[in-house]
């Protein structure tokens, strides 16, 4: 999200908006807010209508839809076949971060590449931003577990030799590809509101701590998009146009300008595409670019990826207070439990600005603006 505030404006309140960003938004493991718990009804339309449920609802504003991936919805979801498990594990997850390397960060725009594309995206030089990065949580999980099952099966019924077990798949025209579609789909809509709840609850955040209303504080959406999703698409191969499932794990969508799906906002300059990074350094703003569309089904990074196992991230911040670490880098952080802030460590992570040269250089993404943290909630 981008908004109407400087850098100075937030200075010397950032210690107020990230602890009550940590009271507004449920954060950790099993993480629930006791006002948002769905009867079987609501989570239904949640599962089908994503985003657009949440604004339905009162959370946040119609012209956010026309800046996320899909506009908020996966089409074809099919709640039946999300099983009971994964149901209750995500009826009181709605509008919640969770753990590991979920966040919200409070931040400002530290550098500028391209002025021509951060003007169109709405960017500009120590404009404070926020970032949200959280996903389907208990539900999705367990959507994936619940299909690994099937799908394990699955290769087997069709003759499908896998080099690895977590390479289970099925044929997309098969009944068990379908369904897991289908679910699939699901876990992506609730995704989609559970961000879009989280952006709402960031606005109300903002406003409660600075007094400030919504035409003042100006926080709107650049631009949400997924990382662990598989999207049926038209790409060329071998000179032919062809219908194709493309996997983004651990990757995200990067379309070029004049794609139909780039929103109408961004069609001269492309998809808006996020990398962010740990905690304790920077993280991106890019845009899509049609080499990226002709070399990688138009993806790239989502991140910058791990150095080190939680485990060895744990053992390395021993004895440390990383809090206080960063504090000294004025970064200001809080968190559900100290162990996240021990597996997320800076130094667990590559750095993110070498990945995003390599990203640019490879021209898989065009630099537009780089973001410094303030303040950071994690789970």
């Amino acid at each position: 999200m981008r908004s109407g505030l400087e850098r100075k404006d937030i200075q010397g309140q950032i210690r107020d908006i990230v602890d009550t960003l940590l009271v507004n938004i449920p954060s950790g493991v099993g993480s629930h807010r006791k006002d948002l718990k769905l009867d079987k009804g609501q989570q239904r339309k949640v599962l089908q209508k994503g985003a657009q449920w949440a604004v339905d609802e009162g959370y946040g504003l119609w012209n956010d839809l026309e800046h996320i991936e899909e506009k908020g919805r996966i089409p074809n979801a099919d709640p039946d076949l999300v099983s009971p498990k994964a149901l209750e594990r995500g009826r009181a997850q709605l509008g919640t971060l969770g753990s590991g390397n979920h966040f919200v960060e409070v931040g400002y725009v530290a550098e500028i590449y391209d002025e021509g594309a951060a003007r169109d995206l709405g960017l500009a030089k120590d404009q404070v931003t926020i970032i949200v990065h959280t996903g389907s949580r208990g539900l999705g999980h367990q959507v994936c577990d619940d299909f690994i099952r099937v799908m394990l099966q699955a290769a087997q019924k069709y003759g499908i030799e896998l080099p690895d077990k977590q390479l289970c798949c099925a044929p997309l025209a098969s009944k068990e590809g379908k369904e897991y579609l289908a679910a699939m789909a699901c876990a992506a809509n609730f995704a989609f509101a559970n961000r879009q709840i989280i952006t709402h609850w960031v606005r109300e955040t903002f406003e409660q701590v600075l007094r400030m209303g919504p035409s003042t504080l100006r926080l709107d959406l650049i631009y949400d998009v997924c990382h662990n999703i598989a999207k049926l698409e038209a790409h060329t191969v071998d000179g032919a146009k062809r219908r194709l499932c493309v996997h983004r794990k651990g990757a995200t969508r990067a379309f070029p300008p004049h794609h139909p799906d780039v929103p109408a906002d961004y069609q001269e300059t492309g998809q808006p595409v996020l990398i962010p990074g740990d905690m304790g350094r920077c993280s991106y703003v890019l845009v899509g670019t049609q080499q990226a569309y002709e070399e990688t089904f138009g993806s790239t990074c989502h991140g910058a990826g791990r150095v080190m196992s939680r485990h060895q991230a744990k053992k390395r911040a021993m004895g440390r207070s990383i809090t206080k670490e960063l504090e000294a880098k004025g970064i200001y952080v809080r968190a559900a439990s100290y162990a996240t802030i021990a597996e997320e460590i800076p130094e667990a992570y590559k750095d993110v600005s070498d990945v995003v040269d390599v990203v640019n250089g490879a021209g898989i993404g065009k630099k537009v603006a780089q973001l410094k943290p303030l303040g950071v909630i994690k789970g």
